[in-house]
């Protein structure tokens, strides 16, 4: 998931900001997208699930018209919530006017606080967890004198990973968690218009120059006098940035925490390289997220670098698609081998990470038919052994084939001679030289920054109990 938020003071064809800047983070989420545009107070929104090129067709960016502000969200659904209903940015009214709200992260206590809220009167409408946050969020703003005010009381309530742009009718405020597990920066442009978003990437995609990145618990509120920092939650828990961004989730021209993505994948392959060396002929990397880790490990290895796998351009990742069945589908079309690369060589494939299985053994075969001689994975990953509550559908153990099958076993399901993960101590290293104090890798070691998921009963989004996934 994603979010995209920009303020002005003149009123400009912002939608067609939001819709740039949604395209430069789209590979954060493929099921759905959506725009809210501001004009004086007047909101006018549409979303839809697709891609953004897709939903926001030239009709649909002109029906939004002008605005001073906007806001916006590209999301990826899990199987039970990837309808149209739950796409985002999420517009709500209440007797104090107006909010639109737009989200990248889960909390663990949704489900308990969606259960309070339903004993004390209300519905709700969609399964994500925007939904509830404003709900919070608007019970707060009925006794605060201020929507940052009451943005604030409601972070006393939300548990979990969140990155937030909420839009009131004068004001855009960003939010980031206590942990900053969610990346979320801002910038501005020339023409004096404030950006905010998950990545830096969009940023540059609208024309806009990175000022900083939002700090953990702060909420920062943009109005026409200017910015105003609140920082009454930053010192509330320690920083636990998701590793994940760093090897997979984020694009690499992006930079989180004043450290280069693509440089910090090249250095999760040269760790990989030393971690687990091998007699080839050709290092190449599995499209896209792989490349930069392959090429660091062919640095470190002094194998050469190919280009070994084709991909196609209009298939989203496979990652995040929900559905086993989606997933494998997609693999068939995705990917394609170059066979003048492989053939008769002796292969190591870099791929970012090993989470179910399906793509490396669809590809395994595919470099096999192409001729080569011996194929050896590297993930530039650690093993996933856990469940993540905060954003990435991965919702139990069993999906994990790193919990089911030994390294040995995993070779040969894929039919590679060889499957070697990075080890977990150089994940935290991944990225030096930057400001990141902590990190997230629960989903590799099993330590949560929050407590995990309550569960309610009769809530059909946690379908087991917790101790059934540990």
């Amino acid at each position: 998931m994603a979010v995209l938020g920009i303020f002005g003071t003149e009123t400009e064809n912002v939608a067609s900001s939001i819709y740039y800047g949604l395209y430069a983070l789209q590979h954060r989420g493929q099921a759905s997208c959506g725009i809210v545009v501001n004009d004086d107070g007047v909101f006018h929104a549409y979303k839809d699930s697709g891609l953004v090129g897709e939903v926001f067709t030239k009709p649909v960016l002109k029906s939004l018209g002008l605005g001073q502000m906007a806001v916006g969200n590209v999301r990826y659904g899990t199987s039970s919530t990837k309808d149209r209903i739950n796409a985002e940015p999420i517009v709500v009214n209440h007797s104090k006017g107006k909010m639109a709200i737009s989200l990248d992260g889960k909390l663990v206590n949704s489900a308990q606080l969606k259960n309070e809220m339903e004993l004390q009167g209300s519905i709700f409408h969609t399964g994500n967890d925007a939904e509830i946050i404003s709900a919070v969020i608007i019970r707060e703003r009925i006794n605060s004198a201020s929507i940052e005010e009451a943005v604030s009381k409601a972070m006393k309530k939300l548990k979990g990973a969140y990155s937030l742009i909420v839009m009131s009718p004068q004001k855009l405020i960003a939010v980031r968690d206590e942990h900053g597990m969610k990346p979320l920066c801002y910038g501005q442009r020339n023409s004096g218009e404030y950006v905010v978003s998950s990545e830096t990437c969009a940023l540059n995609a609208v024309g806009a120059t990175v000022i900083r990145e939002v700090e953990k618990g702060e909420i920062l509120v943009f109005t026409k006098e200017g910015i105003r920092s609140i920082k009454d939650h930053c010192d509330k828990a320690e920083e636990r940035l998701c590793v994940f961004e760093y090897l997979y989730t984020a694009r690499p021209d992006s930079v989180l925490c004043g450290c280069s993505v693509h440089e910090a994948r090249k250095r999760a392959g040269a760790y990989l390289a030393k971690a687990h060396p091998v007699a080839a002929d050709v290092v190449i990397g599995a499209p896209d997220s792989g490349l930069d880790a392959a090429i660091g490990y062919s640095i470190e290895s002094g194998i050469p670098y190919g280009i070994g796998l084709i991909k196609n351009k209009y298939i989203g990742r496979t990652f995040i698609d929900p559905g086993q069945t989606a997933r494998e589908d997609k693999v068939r079309i995705k990917l394609n081998p170059v066979a003048e690369t492989v053939r008769g060589k002796r292969v190591v494939l870099v791929d970012d990470s090993i989470v179910r299985g399906t793509t490396c053994a669809r590809v395994v075969k595919l470099l096999r038919d192409a001729g080569a001689l011996e194929i050896h994975i590297r993930s530039s990953a650690p093993a996933f052994l856990n469940p993540c509550y905060y954003g990435t559908d991965i919702s139990s153990r069993e999906s994990l084939i790193a919990c089911n099958h030994t390294v040995e076993e995993i070779a040969r399901i894929f039919g590679a001679d060889s499957v070697g993960y990075l080890p977990l101590e150089d994940v935290f290293k991944l990225g030096v030289g930057g400001t990141c104090t902590g990190y997230c890798a629960a989903c590799f070691d099993g330590n949560y920054p929050t407590e995990e998921p309550s569960v309610v009963a009769n809530d059909t989004r946690f379908t087991k109990k917790i101790s059934e996934n540990k």
